[in-house]
């Protein structure tokens, strides 16, 4: 009898581990259900909206992309992104094509300095289809909204920074790109924006404006005749982010580090790692995530209301040594 009561609690036991099990499944389950952020049978989206980047393999871009899904989420509205994995106009003026063929409810672009650009946004406008610009902008066109960042507050940041980095004694290089993919008047408002911070410190002074055409080797040979050169220039102020890493690595090459300062623009991998080594004293930019959210809210407003702010400015990111780590960070999660 004994025997059978051992059995009998034996298999009690195993009866109550089993429910035990499925109890704390069942927990987990209905804990992970909780966890959804959408529901599983989702609303249909309201509207279609195709977002054009100028690469997909920049950090930037993918925090743009970042932005713009959540915003998507947030507005339940389907989102397709699309950029070639380089820069590169014609892959980008394909996807516009896309775009305007498929007669999607809005399109949210990057555009370079290109009349094919102002071009296929009139077609979309004649399709009444909204076109959102972002980052760069197109004026001359018939896009409803650009969503960026004042040029000449990116150039007024960059001269802060470059008081800083010489403590109001410079003899100041500035390198613009006047590569045909960008905005040349942007170019010249960030100029104008370091000018007018610079103006009140007589001690500073913009020596010889150059222009880089072939991006990072022009930028590299730039940097050299400044070094060669006998016009004691001991600052650089760089407006294009391939342009601020030919720089620095000249001035690493050279030996001049401590004795040239680097205020540049952009934040990649490269970037970043020569802000955290004092290479560069620190950059300027645009905030990515936002100009991402707000590209695709404004769209909504724009098909919602038929209204929209036509220029809705994102402010301007500072990056240096004191925060740097914060941006490594951030390149990290989206990779």
């Amino acid at each position: 009898m004994k025997t059978l009561n051992e059995k009998f609690f034996k298999l009690m036991d195993k009866v109550i581990l089993i429910l035990v099990i499925l109890i704390a499944a069942l927990s987990i389950f209905l804990y992970k259900l909780q966890k959804v952020e959408e529901p599983i049978f989702a609303k249909t989206p309201q509207y279609h909206f195709y977002m054009v980047a100028q690469n997909s393999v920049d950090p930037f871009w993918k925090e743009v992309k970042i932005g713009a899904m959540d915003a998507a989420k947030r507005y339940n509205v389907a989102i397709e992104f699309n950029a070639p994995k380089f820069n590169n106009i014609q892959e980008e003026l394909q996807y516009l094509d896309i775009a305007i063929l498929s007669r999607v409810d809005g399109i949210i672009t990057h555009v370079s300095n290109s009349k094919e650009f102002v071009d296929l946004i009139e077609e979309a406008y004649k399709e009444s289809i909204p076109v959102i610009t972002i980052e760069n902008d197109a004026k001359d066109s018939k896009r409803q909204a650009f969503i960026g960042t004042n040029s000449f507050q990116l150039g007024e940041e960059a001269g802060k920074l470059m008081i800083q980095a010489t403590k109001g004694k410079a003899n100041i290089a500035i390198i613009v790109s006047n590569d045909y993919q960008l905005d040349t008047v942007n170019q010249n408002l960030k100029i104008n924006g370091f000018l007018d911070a610079i103006k009140d410190y007589p001690q500073m002074k913009v020596v010889k404006v150059y222009t880089s055409k072939l991006g990072t080797l022009s930028a590299e040979e730039i940097t050299q005749s400044i070094i060669s050169s006998k016009q004691n220039i001991n600052a650089i102020y760089t407006t294009d982010s391939v342009d601020t890493i030919g720089t620095a690595q000249v001035i690493v090459d050279f030996n001049k580090v401590g004795d040239i300062a680097i205020v540049g623009y952009g934040d990649t991998a490269d970037i970043l790692r020569y802000i955290d080594k004092g290479i560069i004293y620190g950059t300027v930019m645009s905030d990515p995530y936002r100009i991402g959210y707000e590209s695709v809210k404004s769209m909504v407003e724009i098909k919602e209301k038929n209204n929209v702010s036509t220029f809705v400015d994102i402010g301007v990111n500072v990056i240096t040594k004191d925060n740097v780590k914060e941006y490594f960070k951030r390149i990290q999660s989206i990779e």
